[in-house]
């Protein structure tokens, strides 16, 4: 049979991700525009965080990876703290057409994570933290978690256009229509988005293997 076209295939991969357990909005009803909420990974020092991922869809999906970008703060190496750009090789290099949104949450997320690589940074303090001082990087982990790392429990609110609540609130998007400063906070990356200087080293030459979930 002939293959799916690229639209159909995100309206199947997004349609995927909507009924599976993750918390999905759609930004205007807008298929290539979302906004999904990741916990961190058990047995982790970012367990029982939660964190608003904005995802888009390029023209070209699958065939061209999404763009993401977390929106609350995550202390990580490959993260960038205050952008929430995201450098992951293991996507850059790996991925294709046969995987799906699911994947990106439910393995490269996670492995991201669990396996942070200091020697590509773009938070060099978690890098320099993570080789010098490991049980200090995880306090510092951990305290981010607490501090920033709720997403989860203030997604009900954010969903009825009030404030985000406690001390996160700072730090979390207004559901599918965030204001501007958190839209910008949490702006994902592509291989087109070469404006921040720190996240644009990571963007190789070759364009379908484009940075940052590109």
């Amino acid at each position: 049979s002939a293959p799916k076209s690229p639209g159909k295939r995100r309206e199947i991969d997004v349609m995927k991700l909507m009924m599976s357990d993750y918390d999905v909005t759609l930004v205007d009803d807008n298929p290539a525009d979302m906004f999904v909420i990741f916990h961190g990974p058990a047995d982790s020092p970012y367990a029982g965080g939660s964190w608003k991922v904005h995802v888009e869809l390029p023209d070209g999906y699958p065939y061209k990876s999404p763009s993401i970008g977390f929106c609350n703060r995550l202390f990580h190496p490959n993260v960038d703290e205050m952008s929430g750009s995201v450098c992951l090789d293991v996507i850059n290099q790996t991925w294709s057409p046969m995987f799906d949104l699911l994947n990106v949450f439910e393995v490269f997320l996670p492995q991201l994570l669990l396996y942070p690589n200091a020697a590509d940074p773009l938070n060099g303090e978690a890098a320099a933290l993570l080789l010098r001082e490991p049980e200090q990087y995880k306090a510092k982990i951990r305290e981010y978690v607490a501090k920033y790392g709720q997403a989860a429990a203030t997604a009900g609110s954010d969903d009825s256009d009030s404030e985000g609540g406690g001390e996160s609130g700072e730090e979390s998007s207004n559901g599918a229509r965030p204001q501007k400063r958190k839209t910008d906070s949490c702006r994902p990356t592509s291989a087109r988005d070469d404006t921040h200087t720190a996240a644009s080293r990571c963007i190789p030459l070759h364009p379908a293997a484009s940075r940052c979930i590109p």
